[in-house]
C-alpha cells in the first residue's frame, strides 16, 4: 500500500509541481501573499477541484479570440497540453502557497512573459499579452472556474462570504500581472462575465481547443480513464451557455451528478494519497500540522 501511495503521489506531484518550482519550505514563517487562513489556501488546496477547474478555465478564456490568439501564436500548446497544465499549476502553486519573495519573482517572469506576447489576431485585431483588459478577462475567467471546480467536486457547504473572500484575494495576483477593474466578488465577477459574452466567439481554433482538452494525455497508461473523466467533468463545469457555444450538449442534471459522484470516488485515492503537496509543505513552514 506505501508503495501503490508513493506512486499516486508521485504522478500528481508531477503536474502540480514540476522541476524549478517554488521550494515551500522555506522560509520558516513566511505566509506569503495570504496566509493559512486564506480562503485562497483553501479553494486551492485540492488537486482534482482544481484540475477540473483548469479544465473549464481554459476553454472559457479561449471563447475570447484575442487570448486564444496568443495561445496559438506564441506557445506549444497543441503539441504539449500536459506542459501547459504544468506551468500553469506552477504559477498558481507558487503564487498561493509560495514565500512571498518566491511569489513575487513568479508574477515579475510571467509579467516579462507578457510583453512578448503580441500579434494580429484573425479578425484582424492586434493584441497584447499585457492588455489590462484581456488580463482581466483571463483572471475572472480562471478563478470563477476555479471556484466552481472546488463547490461542486470539494466542498458544496463553502460559505457565501468565503467565496466573496476568495474573490478579493485572489485580485491581488490579477492586479500585480497588470490587470485592472479586476471583480472582486461573486457578484461582480458573474456581472463581468455576462457582460463579456457578447465579445466571445468559438471558431474552428476553439473547437480544436475542445478536442485537444477531451484527447489530453495522461502522465501514464494507467492514468488515462482517470484523466479522461477529469478532462469531461472540466467541460460540465462551465456555463450552459458556454457547453453550448463549443457545440457541447449539456448534460441533465440526472447525468451531471453521475459524473459528479464518478469524480468524487476518482479523488479518494489521490487525496489518501498526497502527503506532500504544496499545501502541506506551506503548513510546514508556518510551523501547523501539514
Amino acid at each position: 500500500m506505501e508503495f501503490l501511495r508513493h506512486r499516486i503521489e508521485a504522478s500528481v506531484l508531477a503536474i502540480s509541481r514540476p522541476p524549478g518550482s517554488a521550494d515551500f519550505l522555506q522560509p520558516p514563517g513566511d505566509p506569503g501573499l495570504f496566509g493559512p487562513d486564506s480562503a485562497a489556501w483553501q479553494v486551492h488546496s485540492d488537486f482534482t477541484a482544481m484540475l477540473t477547474g483548469g479544465v473549464a478555465a481554459l476553454l472559457l478564456q479561449m471563447l475570447h479570440p484575442l487570448p486564444l490568439a496568443g495561445v496559438w501564436d506564441h506557445s506549444n500548446f497543441q503539441a504539449d497540453m500536459l506542459g501547459r497544465l504544468r506551468r500553469t499549476a506552477q504559477f498558481i502553486a507558487g503564487t498561493t502557497f509560495g514565500s512571498r519573495a518566491d511569489a513575487e519573482r513568479l508574477i515579475e517572469r510571467v509579467r516579462k512573459i507578457h510583453l512578448g506576447v503580441t500579434g494580429v489576431a484573425p479578425d484582424g485585431r492586434t493584441y497584447a499579452a499585457s492588455d489590462p483588459d484581456l488580463l482581466t478577462w483571463v483572471h475572472a475567467a480562471e478563478v470563477s472556474c476555479f471556484l466552481r471546480g472546488y463547490l461542486r467536486y470539494r466542498n458544496p457547504g463553502f460559505a457565501a462570504e468565503r467565496q466573496d473572500r476568495y474573490f478579493d484575494e485572489i485580485a491581488l495576483v490579477a492586479e500585480a500581472l497588470g490587470a485592472r477593474d479586476v471583480p472582486r466578488s461573486r457578484a461582480a465577477v458573474d456581472a463581468y462575465i455576462e457582460s463579456m459574452r457578447p465579445q466571445l466567439v468559438c471558431d474552428d481554433r476553439t473547437r480544436q481547443t475542445l478536442q485537444l482538452v477531451l484527447a489530453a494525455p495522461a502522465p501514464n497508461a494507467l492514468a488515462q480513464p482517470w484523466t479522461r473523466l477529469m478532462m469531461r467533468a472540466g467541460v460540465d463545469l462551465l456555463p450552459h451557455w458556454a457547453q453550448q457555444m463549443l457545440g457541447v450538449t449539456p448534460r441533465s442534471p440526472a447525468r451531471s451528478e453521475l459524473l459528479r459522484k464518478s469524480v468524487l470516488v476518482a479523488a479518494q485515492p489521490l487525496r489518501w494519497a498526497v502527503r506532500n503537496g504544496s499545501i502541506h509543505l506551506a503548513r510546514q513552514r508556518m510551523g501547523l500540522p501539514p
